[in-house]
């Protein structure tokens, strides 16, 4: 018998990466039936909640799981479990009591706390898949820029990949960014000895396919998630450092990842080697959603 899923998404790209790749999992594990909820304002939801109903799932089959990623899916999940049952599975650490949801799937970086109802995760779920076609004559750079967990240096940077590039010269260099790298160093990004391909104006599925196909893959330690996406799609990962404002969850995670050899340490020039099991955190937690949905 083929299980009801609802999936609520916010419209934030990884957010809907994320619960896109807990389905995907879910369904190569079990039979699952998918249908999707766009949210926008919470305020409707709670007063939806107070109600006890839940209009735009009004038409839909009473669902067996909820899934979520976003504080803004926090009330909907809320309020349509109220209405129509279900159990709620929540991709993050969430910003309302964790009690309140059947089971949240938090980041080890998030500090998630030792309940049952919480499963803890390397990294954000994403919807990659390792690739089998890796160019060993190409790579990647793929820079973030600054966060409140990070400091953020243009010259600094531009100065490291430059020197990665002369350290490590392959046939084919692509560099790509990100919404928070600097205009200014966008500017200075245009001309060098690389393809410079910027986040806007890449295609959809772009990134993903380029985290498949290089040979290796530079990041910059700013931008978690996406070493954890280089990392389930089997590539060959090394940092590019940035600024420190002191220790925090984020570096402290870069840290992790560094000790235990699965990204090259910046400044070293060379990748982490392929690990022998790629890292498919959606797998392993469709799998124990499967177990935990019999008991």
């Amino acid at each position: 018998m083929s299980l009801i899923l609802w999936r609520f998404t916010d419209g934030r790209p990884g957010h809907d990466r994320q619960t896109l790749g807990l389905v995907t999992a879910l369904q190569e594990q079990g039979d699952f039936t998918v249908h999707e909820l766009p949210v926008r304002s919470g305020a409707r939801a709670f007063r939806w909640w107070l109600g006890c109903h839940y209009p735009p799932g009004k038409a839909l089959p009473a669902p067996d799981l909820l899934l979520g990623a976003g504080h803004a899916t926090h009330p909907h999940l809320l309020a349509a479990r109220r209405c129509r049952g279900g159990r709620i599975v929540l991709c993050m650490k969430p910003s309302l009591p964790l009690a309140w949801f059947d089971l949240c799937l938090i980041p080890r970086h998030d500090a998630p706390p030792a309940v049952g109802n919480a499963l803890v995760t390397e990294g954000v779920l994403n919807n990659l898949r390792p690739g089998e076609n890796q160019a060993a004559g190409s790579g990647l750079i793929v820079l973030g820029g600054p966060s409140r967990h990070c400091r953020w240096d243009n010259a600094t940077m531009l100065a490291q990949v430059r020197q990665l590039i002369a350290a490590r010269p392959l046939q084919h260099w692509r560099l790509t960014t990100s919404p928070r790298t600097p205009p200014q160093l966008r500017a200075q990004l245009e001309a060098g000895p690389w393809e410079f391909v910027p986040f806007d104006t890449c295609a959809a599925g772009w990134l993903p396919q380029q985290l498949a196909e290089a040979g290796e893959v530079w990041i910059s330690e700013d931008s978690v998630s996406m070493i954890y996406e280089a990392l389930t799609a089997g590539a060959r990962v090394g940092l590019l450092s940035v600024p420190r404002g002191g220790s925090n969850r984020v570096t402290r995670e870069i840290d992790s990842l560094v000790t235990n050899r699965r990204v090259g340490r910046p400044g070293e020039w060379q990748p982490a080697p392929v690990a022998d099991r790629p890292l498919n955190e959606a797998a392993r937690c469709a799998e124990w959603i499967q177990q935990w949905l019999v008991h």
